[in-house]
C-alpha cells in the first residue's frame, strides 16, 4: 500500500512545529501506524535527515506509550484501538494520512510526537500508598487469600473494578477533551486503587488528592460531552466520572464535618 503521510516536526518545547509531507511505498495492509513512522525513519536515516521523533515500547496496547492523534483522532479513527494496533487496511490505498502529538496544555511537546505525559502520573503519585494487611483483616476464609471490601452499587461489579486495571496510561481522553480535562483517568485511578484499599479514611484521601493534584497539573474540567469515552482504547466509560463525583462529595462533607 502506498500512503502520503503529513506528520507533525517540532525541534523543542519552545520551537514553532509545522506539518512535514512524507511519502512511502509497498508498506504491508498488516502495517501498524509505528511501522509506517519505522519506514520513514529508515529512508530519513538513508537520506542523513532528521527522523521523526516518537514514543513506543510494547507495540502491543499495553504500555500506552504510541499516542498519536491520527486524522484528527487520539489513536485514530478505529474504535476501541490503540495507535500502535491501528493498521493500514483501514485506510484507502494512496490517501492522505495526518500523523500529531498529543495536545494538551499539562502534556507539553518534547519532540516532534513525543510529549511530556509526567503530570498524569504524578496524578497517580498522589494516590499515595495502599494499605493491605498482612494477617487478619479482609482474608477469604476458604482460600486465606487477601479480599478487600467491595464497594456498593456499580463501583462494587465485577466488570466495573476489573476495567479499572485495563487503563494504559495513555492520555487519550485529556487529548480529545476541548477542555483538556483528565476526569476519565483520574476516576480511573482513583476506582483502581480503592478497589484494593482496606481502610476508609485512606480511600477518602485518594480521591480528594488525585483531584486536586489534576487540577494542580492544568488539567481542564470535565463538560461531559464524552470524547474521552469515544477515543478510549479500552472503552472506558463516564460511570467511572459520575462514581468518583459521589465519593469526591462523600469525603468533602467528612472533612468538613470532621473540622
Amino acid at each position: 500500500m502506498n500512503f502520503k503521510v503529513k506528520i507533525w516536526k517540532q525541534k523543542h518545547i519552545d520551537a514553532d512545529g509545522q506539518l512535514v509531507d512524507f511519502e512511502v511505498d509497498d508498506l504491508s495492509e498488516s502495517a501498524s501506524t509505528l511501522d509506517l513512522l519505522d519506514k520513514i525513519n529508515e529512508t530519513q536515516k538513508e537520506k542523513n535527515e532528521e527522523p521523526v521523533a516518537f514514543d513506543h515500547a510494547c507495540r502491543k496496547a499495553n504500555c500506552g506509550q504510541c499516542s498519536l492523534v491520527i486524522n484528527g483522532i487520539p489513536h485514530g479513527p478505529e474504535p476501541l484501538t490503540a495507535s500502535c494496533q491501528m493498521t493500514m487496511d483501514y485506510f484507502k490505498n494512496g490517501s492522505t494520512i495526518t500523523i500529531e502529538p498529543f495536545r494538551a496544555k499539562a502534556l507539553p511537546i518534547i519532540q516532534d510526537l513525543k510529549v511530556d505525559r509526567s503530570a498524569i502520573t504524578r496524578i497517580l503519585g498522589a494516590g499515595g500508598f495502599m494499605h493491605v494487611p498482612s494477617t487478619g483483616g479482609f482474608i477469604n476464609k476458604d482460600s486465606g487469600s487477601y479480599l478487600p471490601p467491595i464497594p456498593a452499587g456499580i463501583a462494587g461489579s465485577t466488570d466495573f473494578r476489573f476495567n479499572a486495571s485495563s487503563c494504559i496510561n495513555c492520555a487519550a481522553c485529556v487529548a480529545a477533551c476541548k477542555n483538556s480535562s483528565a476526569m476519565l483517568y483520574t476516576s480511573v485511578k482513583v476506582f483502581q486503587l480503592n478497589s484494593l484499599e482496606t481502610e476508609e479514611s485512606e480511600k477518602e484521601k485518594r480521591v480528594i488528592n488525585m483531584l486536586t493534584s489534576m487540577d494542580e497539573e492544568g488539567f481542564g474540567n470535565c463538560s461531559n460531552y464524552g470524547e474521552c469515552e469515544a477515543v478510549c482504547p479500552k472503552g472506558l466509560s463516564l460511570n467511572f466520572i459520575s462514581e468518583m463525583n459521589r465519593e469526591y462529595a462523600k469525603a468533602s462533607l467528612k472533612q468538613v464535618f470532621r473540622k
